[in-house]
């Protein structure tokens, strides 16, 4: 009778696992970079949205370059519920890491950031401080610099 255990499909290695969506296409990229330079980049920007309604990058890009907190607001949850549906495409089962350091994934948390920093302008302060709590769960190493410090809850 051997000694070895039986193998099984558990992953036994330590942490949380990390999940890292898809690269956005050439096409988005390619739109949104034109759109920076548009007459008016946030309808450049919207038609890209409308062509590609799964980008995640697209709809953070309209949520930050939207002047009108509601558009804001409704552009950053779009993106926000697209993201969570493209995670769990991706294997991500409602825990576990989704970190700023995979490009891939910078679409996804600046929609959340994004939602944050509207719910708590419009004075939704309870999903605010739920987004800042996720933001914080998905990476603990914070929000990078580049894009800005998580705006205080209330502020």
């Amino acid at each position: 009778m051997s000694n070895e255990q039986p193998t099984s499909g558990v992953n036994l290695s330590s942490g949380l696992p990390s999940t890292v969506l898809p690269d956005e296409s050439v096409e988005v990229r390619h739109g949104l970079a034109q759109a920076a330079d548009a007459d008016d980049p946030r309808v450049a920007i919207a038609a890209v949205a409308a062509r590609s309604p799964r980008s995640l990058a697209a709809w953070a890009a309209l949520a930050e370059a939207s002047e009108s907190v509601m558009d804001r607001y409704a552009a950053a949850r779009v993106g926000y519920h697209r993201g969570l549906d493209a995670l769990r495409a991706n294997g991500w089962r409602g825990s576990g890491y989704v970190r700023w350091a995979a490009p891939s994934n910078h679409g996804f948390l600046r929609c959340l950031l994004a939602l944050q920093r509207a719910a708590a302008e419009i004075g939704e302060l309870d999903e605010a401080e739920r987004c800042a709590l996720f933001l914080a769960q998905l990476d603990p190493s914070g929000v990078p610099s580049e894009f800005g410090a998580i705006a205080p809850v209330g502020a």
